[in-house]
C-alpha cells in the first residue's frame, strides 16, 4: 500500500517522533511505499516549554521524511493538503494529541479526502488535554469531523471519541518501544550513570509537568520506611514547569541524598541505562490516557507502579506486571514498600514478559488496514 504519515517525525525529539518513525518502519517492514511529512514549525517557541523541540540525533537515512507543515500557517496547510491530495496515498494517518494541532491538520485531512481515493486514519492519544483550555471542545469538533476513522490508544479516549459521534474506531494498543536497543545488565547500566551498585533504584522518567505526579512520588518517597532501606530514586527527564516546588520538596524532607536528579531531555542512545539500572518503574499520574514510558518499561523487562488513572490500567495488571494504586503518597510508598520488602522483582519480571507479547507492531499495522478495509 500507499502510506503517508503525518506526524512529529525527526527534526523533532520526543516520544511521538519515536513513535512515528518505528510505525514507518514497521510499513515499511511489510513493503509499504512509506513516506512522512513532518513540522517546519510544531509549535512556537513561547507555547513550548521545554527547552529545545530538536533532536541531536542524526537524520535516519532509511525514512523519506519532508520537513514541510506550519502548524500556523493556514497558507501552508492548503499548500500541504494539495500536495498529498495529488500524491493519492491509499492511507494518510495522522497523530493527534492537542487541540492546538486541530486547524492544520482538520484542514489538511479535508484537503487530501476530497481526491475521493484516501482513507485519513488518526491515531489519537489525547482527545481531552490533560491541561484544559477555552475552546477545546471546539477545535476538537472541527478536527474529529475531518477525517475517516480513529485508532484509539486507550478506553478512556476510546469513551471521549463518543462525545462527538465517532463511528469509525477501534481500540488499539500501543506497541512496544523496542528502538532504544536491547538491554543490558544492571551493572553496566549503574557503571554508565555512575550510581552504585549497592542500591536499589526507583525510576521517574519522561517530561516533568504537575499531572504526571512526581509531587505524589517525592511524598511517597519521604517515608520513614524507605530510610532503613538503601533505595534511591532517580528522577529522569526535563521540567516543562516551574522547578521549585519539587526542589523544595526535596529539601523539605531532607531527600537531597537519596532522590538523583537528571532533570534534561534524555537522548534516545542514554535510555537504556536508566530502565537497566531500575528495579522498578513509577507513573505516579495525577491523569492520563496511555504513556509510552510503560511501552518502554515492557520493552526492558521492567515491573512497574501506574495509578488507577486513564488508560494506565488497562495495560499493567495489578499483582502480574506491578502495581494499580490510588494517586496518593501513602499507597504509592505502601506499593513500594512492599515491592521491595517481599522481593516481588522476579515475579513481576516473569510477568512483564509474558504480558509483554500482545503489544506488536504488527498488530497496530493489522489494526490500521483492517480499518482502512472497512472504510472502503
Amino acid at each position: 500500500m500507499k502510506i503517508t504519515l503525518l506526524s512529529t517525525a525527526f527534526p523533532y525529539r520526543g516520544g511521538i517522533a519515536v513513535f512515528t518513525e518505528r510505525l514507518a518502519r514497521a510499513f515499511q517492514m511489510v513493503k509499504d511505499d512509506v513516506n512522512i511529512f513532518t513540522f517546519s514549525l510544531q509549535y512556537p517557541n513561547f507555547l513550548f516549554p521545554g527547552k529545545s523541540q530538536y533532536s541531536s540525533s542524526e537524520r535516519p537515512k532509511d525514512l523519506n521524511i519532508s520537513v514541510e507543515v506550519n502548524s500556523i500557517n493556514p497558507f501552508n496547510w492548503f499548500r500541504i493538503g494539495l500536495k498529498i491530495k495529488k500524491q493519492q496515498p491509499d492511507i494518510l494517518i495522522l497523530k493527534y494529541w492537542i487541540p492546538f494541532l486541530a486547524p492544520c491538520l482538520g484542514t489538511i485531512a479535508r484537503l487530501v479526502r476530497s481526491n475521493n481515493h484516501t482513507r485519513v486514519i488518526v491515531i489519537i492519544d489525547n482527545l481531552i488535554p490533560h491541561e484544559k483550555r477555552f475552546g477545546d471542545y471546539i477545535l476538537n469538533k472541527y478536527f474529529v469531523n475531518s477525517v475517516d476513522a480513529f485508532v484509539a490508544m486507550s478506553r478512556s479516549v476510546y469513551n471521549d471519541l463518543d462525545t462527538f459521534s465517532v463511528r469509525k474506531k477501534i481500540l488499539g494498543v500501543h506497541p512496544l518501544y523496542d528502538n532504544f536497543g536491547e538491554a543490558i545488565s544492571k551493572s553496566d547500566a549503574l557503571v554508565n550513570l555512575s550510581l552504585n551498585d549497592d542500591c536499589k533504584y526507583i525510576l521517574f522518567f519522561g517530561i516533568i509537568r504537575r499531572y504526571k505526579g512526581l509531587d505524589i512520588l517525592l511524598e511517597a518517597f519521604s517515608d520513614e520506611r524507605f530510610r532503613a532501606k538503601k533505595i534511591k530514586l532517580i528522577v529522569a527527564g526535563e521540567f516543562y514547569e516551574d522547578e521549585t516546588p519539587y526542589l523544595d520538596l526535596i529539601e523539605r524532607y531532607n531527600l537531597s541524598s537519596s532522590v538523583i536528579l537528571n532533570t534534561r531531555f534524555i537522548p534516545d542512545n542514554e535510555v537504556v541505562n536508566y530502565f537497566c539500572a531500575s528495579d522498578i518503574v513509577v507513573q505516579p499520574y495525577r491523569n492520563a490516557t496511555q504513556s509510552g514510558v510503560t511501552q518502554i518499561a515492557y520493552h526492558f523487562d521492567k515491573p512497574m507502579l501506574v495509578t488507577d488513572v486513564g488508560g494506565l490500567k488497562e495495560i499493567v495488571p495489578h499483582n502480574k506486571v506491578g502495581y494499580i494504586c490510588q494517586p496518593y503518597a501513602n499507597d504509592v510508598a505502601n506499593c513500594l514498600v512492599n515491592y521491595f520488602t517481599e522481593n516481588k522483582e522476579a515475579q513481576f519480571v516473569k510477568g512483564v514478559q509474558e504480558e509483554k507479547l500482545k503489544y506488536s507492531w504488527g498488530k497496530m499495522i493489522k489494526n490500521i488496514k483492517s480499518l482502512y478495509r472497512d472504510l472502503a
